[in-house]
C-alpha cells in the first residue's frame, strides 16, 4: 500500500518502543490512540498473544476507546468456557487462518456463526476484523502457534474502508516487531524469576551473570526437610512420589513466599528459603520467617487429613552474613546463598531429628517471640568449633 506520513510517524514509533522495554498494555494503548488521532475507525481492539509461564497460557490487552486498557491472564487449569469455545479467536487458531472479517451492519449482517459478533452489533459495532500475526517464540503449546491476534471494531457507517484495512495491516506486522520484542522480555523475566527467585532473577537480568558476581546479605536463613522421603521414595510409584512432594512444597515454599520470604532452591526434598534483613531491620524478618514456620506446620497438619502418607518435616531458622550470588562452573551456574549461616541452618535442621522437635531456632531468632519459646540447651553443630544455643516452641 501506498503509506503516508501519518502512518509513518506510527511506524517509526513502534520502533522506537521495541528498542525499550514498554510495558505491552500501555504500548498498545498508546498504538490505538495514534491510530484514532490519525483518523482511524477504530473504537474496540484486543491484542491477544500465547506465552511461556508455569500457571499462564495466554495474556489479552483489551481496549475500548475513552477507557485505560485492561490486561487480562487466562491459565492453564481454567475450564474452557462456551464464549471461548465459540470465540472468533478460537476460530482462527484452529484454523490456522491470518484473517476474519463480519460484516455487523444491514441485513446481511453476519453474527450467527460466533456470539459475540450478536453483542456487538447490539452496542452499534458495524464491522469486525481479526487479523493474526505469526511469529516464533517459545510458549505453551495448549494455546495455540506463537503469535499475535487482534481484534479490530468499529462503528462507523459501512463499516472499515478498504484503505483503513489496509493501513491496519500495514501497521500490524509493526506492531508484531514491537510486541515480539516486549513478550520475550516479559517471558525471560518471568522463567528467570521461577527458576531463580524474584530477587535472583533480577539481578541475573540485570547482568551479574559470571561466576562470583553476587552481593554480601544479611537474612534470616529458613530451612526444611521432608521426613521420611527415602522410605517413600523407595515404595512409591514414581508419580505418586512427586505428587507427595509437591503437595509439601505447596505447604512450605508457598506459604514462605506468602510471608515475605523468597526461595532460592529446592534440594532434593529440603527447601531453602531467604528473609532479607532490609528497611524493617532484624526484627520484622525474624518475625516474618517465625510467622512462616508456624504457618508451614500448620498447613502440612492440615494437608496430611488429605494424604495416607506422612507430611512432616524438620524446620530450622538462622540468622547471619550470607554470600548472595553466583556459584558453580562458568559453563553452568546457580544463583543462590553459601555461608557459615546457610551451613549453621541445615546443622540445625538435622537436629530437629535428634531432639524431636519439629521447629528450631538460634537464640537471636526466639528472643523475638521470648514467650512462645524456651531453650533447649547448647549443642555442638557438625563441622563447627563452637556450640549453639538452640530453642524450640514451648
Amino acid at each position: 500500500m501506498k503509506t503516508n506520513p501519518t502512518l509513518e510517524a506510527i511506524e517509526d514509533w513502534l520502533i522506537r518502543e521495541a528498542l525499550g522495554q514498554p510495558d505491552i498494555g500501555e504500548m498498545f494503548s498508546g498504538f490505538c490512540e495514534r491510530l484514532v488521532d490519525a483518523g482511524m475507525p477504530v473504537e474496540r481492539a484486543m491484542l491477544t498473544w500465547a506465552t511461556l509461564h508455569p500457571l499462564v497460557e495466554a495474556e489479552s490487552v483489551f481496549w475500548l476507546t475513552g477507557q485505560e486498557a485492561r490486561l487480562s491472564q487466562y491459565r492453564h487449569d481454567d475450564e474452557e468456557t462456551d464464549d471461548w469455545l465459540r470465540s472468533p479467536i478460537r476460530a482462527v487458531l484452529e484454523g490456522r487462518e491470518t484473517r476474519l472479517r463480519r460484516n455487523l451492519a444491514g441485513a446481511n449482517a453476519a453474527t450467527d456463526d460466533f456470539p459475540i459478533l450478536t453483542t456487538l452489533k447490539a452496542d452499534g459495532f458495524t464491522d469486525y476484523l481479526v487479523l493474526s500475526t505469526p511469529f516464533d517464540l517459545p510458549t505453551s503449546k495448549d494455546f495455540g502457534p506463537s503469535g499475535m491476534i487482534v481484534t479490530w471494531a468499529t462503528r462507523t457507517e459501512g463499516g472499515f474502508s478498504d484503505e483503513a484495512v489496509e493501513g491496519l495491516d500495514y501497521l500490524q506486522i509493526r506492531l508484531a516487531l514491537a510486541c515480539r520484542a516486549t513478550i520475550q522480555s516479559r517471558i525471560a523475566r518471568t522463567l528467570a524469576e521461577t527458576y531463580l527467585g524474584a530477587r535472583a532473577g533480577s539481578r541475573v537480568l540485570s547482568g551479574l551473570i559470571r561466576h562470583g558476581d553476587g552481593e554480601r546479605l544479611d537474612a534470616v536463613i529458613f530451612y526444611s526437610d521432608l521426613r521420611g522421603s527415602t522410605a517413600l521414595a523407595d515404595r512409591l510409584a514414581p508419580d505418586v512420589y512427586m505428587t507427595h512432594l509437591n503437595a509439601y512444597f505447596d505447604a512450605t515454599a508457598r506459604t514462605v513466599m506468602a510471608h515475605g520470604g523468597e526461595v532460592l532452591d529446592f534440594i532434593g526434598d529440603a527447601v531453602l528459603a531467604v528473609f532479607p534483613i532490609e528497611a524493617g531491620g532484624f526484627d520484622a524478618a525474624a518475625t516474618r520467617a517465625l510467622q512462616a514456620a508456624d504457618a508451614v506446620l500448620a498447613r502440612l497438619e492440615q494437608a496430611q487429613a488429605a494424604t495416607e502418607h506422612p507430611l512432616l518435616c524438620g524446620i530450622a531458622l538462622s540468622s547471619g552474613d550470607v554470600m548472595f550470588g553466583n556459584i558453580g562452573i562458568p559453563e553452568r551456574l546457580t544463583f543462590s546463598v553459601i555461608g557459615r549461616t546457610v551451613n549453621a541452618a541445615a546443622r540445625i535442621e538435622a537436629m530437629t531429628k535428634t531432639l524431636g522437635r519439629p521447629l528450631l531456632v538460634t537464640a537471636d531468632i526466639a528472643a523475638r517471640a521470648p514467650h512462645a519459646f524456651a531453650p533447649l540447651g547448647r549443642f555442638r553443630l557438625a563441622g563447627f568449633g563452637e556450640e549453639v544455643e538452640l530453642h524450640a516452641p514451648v
